[in-house]
């Protein structure tokens, strides 16, 4: 059974008993209602910018962008790499962290071969930043949209001015452990890879036209399905008109669609059932860094026990100010490193690794996670309260 249909099949089994909870009454319509109301710009947008990170790969924009950083790498490996987890950061900052995780990974793959080096420090360069990366604006993460409108609908600008310190420490902390255990790897030249063929520069073109829009979109404050949704209909005019066989139903991601609508309404479900009492109570309180920690901490542990979108949606009700809520989005996007499904994203990313042959066993993924989740998120949550305290 492919990943995509064990993901499909995994998410309508929750989304079957959300509903049972739903008929039966434990969770009320009104709640549901509720939640309805509030999620589905979230799912839009994550259906536009599937869409369009999927369209811009087959146009070969990223194939295009990794190819000059081939180029501007000078054939020194370490030049390479920094080039390529700064296309991570930028991927994942504005398009999210499935993005980065699913298409670029791939490309990156692909480009270490053929340059002759070892693609391993670049894939989990890719699936790092994928997850640490994703603090910085509403669109990086579902979770950051969800604590947006948990915040009062801060905005983009508003968000990442009181996040940015956080997000630099999960930028550098990664990469830092990624230049240790891989140093003689990156210290190697490579050979130059020569011009990126494109297939059709027009789309290529339309497509890189359509991002740089996008990003201002994303951007500007206005609710973000709409620069996505607008996006994703020009790209797939620019298809049909140029390469109409790419167009399938299959750029919809319907795995992922049932997985998180089956998420949604099970955590609400259990939400309603009655726990929320009971984690008010394990949930430290107040802006002092300790309580801080604590919050980023229990949103760690239970996104590696479950998964980063259930852990937040059950812990978001027990937060209360812009720091505690930053510091629960700090555990449950850059914390989820350890276990493989703390992350839609680590699995999505897993499934690339895995068939282009890339060796890593989870054993070694998780004795790295051991390492890199608990510094990243000390530092991270310091970083924010440092800068906010002075």
């Amino acid at each position: 059974m492919t990943r995509p249909l064990r993901t499909a099949l995994f998410g309508a089994v929750l989304l079957a008993l959300g509903g049972l909870a739903l008929v039966t009454g434990v969770l009320p319509a009104k709640d549901a209602a509720t939640l309805g109301a509030r999620v589905w710009p979230i799912l839009l947008f994550v259906i536009a910018i599937t869409v369009v990170a999927e369209l811009a790969t087959a146009a070969g924009l990223f194939d295009w962008i990794a190819g000059l950083a081939a180029r501007w790498g000078r054939r020194r490996g370490w030049l390479l790499w920094l080039l390529i987890a700064l296309i991570a950061v930028v991927s994942t900052v504005f398009l999210s962290l499935d993005t980065t995780a699913v298409l670029l990974t791939p490309i990156v793959i692909v480009l270490a071969r053929r340059v002759g080096l070892n693609p391993l420090p670049f894939a989990l360069t890719t699936v790092w930043l994928a997850n640490t990366a994703s603090l910085l604006l509403p669109v990086s993460n579902l979770t950051n949209l969800l604590a947006e409108q948990h915040l009062g609908g801060i905005g983009p600008a508003a968000f990442a001015a009181a996040v940015w310190p956080a997000q630099l420490a999960g930028v550098v902390v990664p990469l830092a452990l990624v230049a240790v255990l891989f140093r003689r790897d990156l210290a190697m030249s490579y050979d130059d890879p020569g011009p990126v063929r494109l297939a059709d520069r027009r789309l290529t073109s339309a497509a890189g036209v359509v991002l740089v829009l996008l990003v201002v979109g994303l951007v500007s404050g206005v609710a973000v399905w709409i620069p996505g949704c607008a996006a994703a209909v020009v790209l797939v005019i620019a298809f049909a008109l140029l390469r109409p066989r790419e167009l399938s139903v299959r750029l919809l991601p319907w795995p992922t669609l049932l997985l998180v609508c089956g998420l949604f309404l099970l955590v609400a479900a259990l939400g309603a059932a009655g726990p929320g009492a009971l984690l008010e109570r394990l949930v430290p309180s107040g802006d002092g860094l300790p309580a801080l920690l604590g919050v980023a901490a229990i949103g760690a542990t239970a996104a590696n026990v479950t998964n980063n979108l259930p852990a937040y949606l059950a812990l978001e009700p027990t937060v209360h100010g812009l720091l505690p809520g930053l510091a629960l989005l700090i555990g449950v996007n850059a914390g989820p490193l350890i276990t493989p499904w703390a992350s839609l994203a680590t699995l999505l990313w897993h499934e690339r690794v895995r068939r282009l042959g890339v060796g890593i066993r989870w054993s070694r993924y998780v004795l790295y996670g051991c390492l890199l989740a608990p510094v990243t998120v000390v530092l991270a949550v310091a970083a924010l309260w440092v800068v906010k305290a002075s």
